[in-house]
């Protein structure tokens, strides 16, 4: 059955194959992207079902405009996904407070204040699901995108607390937890200027990695929209989706090692209780 969807960063990668295999499969889209103009071909093609809305996610007041606009132009929202966002690389150190601030308002800051928009116009309509977009990167740290981390960490968790508040409502969440994948995500990171210090760290051989290529992608952009969006059609998601096989071991190898260590500290931890007099 046909939906509405709503959707963050249309214009490329996982946000523009999104748009193109929902309106492929007959959904209508309510596309954002910052430059609306740079959909000019996607609307020529589905202009039937395609709505074009401009969205700044650093504007706080350009999201809410956003949302209540396309609220009020469809009976319906079925699926919100706050899809939009980018990376920043870079030794914490080498990152300026202008990156810094960037990033944040951008894919946490941002992404809050959408959903926050959003919850009272799907409890108005009886519920609705949310699908957010993060990163295997929301579970695990890679060295250099210590602020980029932060900001999935971040999300996850805000995600977490906010769906187990608005269940009675009808609204339900997935955070979507891609590992590399075959998108622009590498051509659209913003990256510190490097510093000698790090040439032979951790930090520094990532940068090498992405720089010369040896990075590993092995996901494939349209096969990970398209899991997205069979769990967002499905009954009952789980809320974590960890999509390709990078994703998937490193997401099982960091919970197992973080089990172990917890182990480990059960004395320590069972010494931190009231003791009963």
């Amino acid at each position: 059955m046909p939906k509405t969807w709503f959707i963050t960063g249309a214009t490329s990668g996982l946000g523009l194959e999104m748009a193109q295999q929902l309106l492929a499969e007959g959904h209508t889209v309510v596309a954002t992207a910052r430059r609306p103009e740079a959909l000019a071909q996607l609307r020529q093609d589905h202009s039937a079902h395609l709505d074009v809305v401009q969205l700044d996610l650093v504007e706080s007041d350009s999201i809410a405009s956003a949302i209540e606009s396309a609220f009020g132009r469809h009976e319906r929202i079925d699926v919100i996904v706050s899809n939009a966002g980018y990376g920043l690389f870079g030794a914490a150190e080498e990152l300026t407070k202008a990156q810094i601030d960037r990033q944040i308002a951008t894919n946490l800051a941002g992404s809050i204040h959408l959903i926050r928009a959003a919850l009272p116009l799907l409890r108005k309509q009886g519920g609705g699901r949310i699908v957010q977009v993060s990163s295997e990167g929301g579970q695990i740290a890679y060295p250099g995108f210590s602020l980029y981390h932060a900001t999935k960490w971040g999300i996850e968790g805000f995600v977490e607390s906010v769906a187990q508040e608005v269940a009675p409502f009808g609204i339900d969440f997935i955070i979507a937890e891609p590992g590399p994948t075959g998108t622009n995500f590498g051509a659209n990171l913003d990256r510190a200027e490097p510093s000698a210090a790090y040439e032979e760290t951790p930090a520094g051989a990532v940068r090498r990695a992405i720089s010369d290529g040896r990075f590993e992608i092995k996901g494939d952009a349209a096969r990970t929209v398209a899991a997205m969006i069979a769990a967002a059609e499905s009954a009952a998601p789980p809320l974590r989706l960890a999509l390709g096989s990078t994703a998937y071991a490193s997401i099982s190898q960091a919970i197992s090692a973080r089990l172990a260590a917890l182990e480990a500290q059960r004395s320590v931890a069972d010494s931190a209780d009231r003791q009963d007099p």
